[in-house]
């Protein structure tokens, strides 16, 4: 019997599987994997040795998956860094189409919906992307707040550095967020902390001066200088956060 190929769908299942879940779900036994293998027609084993080989890919990662990456899965890959979000869509469209649609409105609100299309279909796009991004910002942390550990899932956003509305290409690039608890995303979205190049916390002077809310200032004085903790792949990239730091970070 002949080898069969992997078509584009099935690679983006593949690749959604890898950001979306821990590595060590990433197996056949886990009900994901074997969801998406019965909707293709594939083993889990093979799903899940396809999701995995991802990890190959990742330059962050010190791991040589399975040492099966197909050209097209090179290619899937550097399509997906150069515009996150047209891949990710894509991923989420085919996983609603051939795995079922799950597709619920987001926690991590704070989005201003480009201009250009309908409502229905701008508002549908937007929440897929932003799922995706969710899913592999909060893997890569543990579904922890990266500064305070909090895990508590309603309470931790999946926090973009540089925003939504200045690069569309990134907006699903998950070295592009930061799993922070709500205070500190707000904090960081409006500028009023950031991160140093050896990713430690800066705090605004303008908190300093001000003092408006003590007790939430009170809150930011307690992490000034601690260092973030760093997710197990897709580690934030140094570029963004130095956009963060001389473009959003108020002096």
């Amino acid at each position: 019997m002949s080898k069969r190929n992997w078509n584009t769908d099935e690679q983006l299942l593949a690749l959604r599987l890898y950001c979306a879940l821990p590595f060590g779900k990433l197996h056949q036994s886990n009900p994901e994997v074997i969801t998406v293998a019965n909707a293709i027609g594939r083993t889990p084993s093979a799903v899940a040795m396809k999701a995995c080989n991802f990890a190959s890919l990742d330059p962050a990662l010190d791991r040589k998956g399975l040492g099966n990456v197909s050209r097209a899965d090179e290619e899937l890959w550097a399509s997906f860094q150069q515009d996150s979000d047209a891949v990710a869509s894509q991923a989420e469209v085919v996983f609603e189409k051939l795995v079922g649609n799950g597709l619920h409105i987001s926690k991590d609100s704070k989005i201003s919906l480009p201009e250009g299309e309908t409502e229905i279909v701008r508002e549908v796009r937007t929440r897929r992307v932003q799922r995706f991004f969710r899913s592999a910002v909060m893997v890569g942390y543990g579904y922890q707040c990266a500064l305070s550990g909090l895990s508590v899932p309603d309470l931790l956003i999946a926090s973009h550095i540089i925003p939504w509305s200045v690069d569309k290409k990134r907006r699903a690039d998950p070295t592009n967020g930061i799993a922070l608890n709500a205070l500190y995303d707000r904090a960081f979205d409006k500028g009023y902390i950031s991160f140093d190049s050896d990713y430690r916390v800066l705090l605004s002077q303008c908190l300093r001066q001000e003092m408006k809310d003590k007790v939430f200032v009170k809150e930011l004085f307690k992490i000034e200088g601690k260092r973030l903790h760093l997710p197990n792949r897709f580690l934030p990239d140094a570029d963004a956060v130095k956009f963060h730091r001389e473009i959003i970070f108020k002096q």
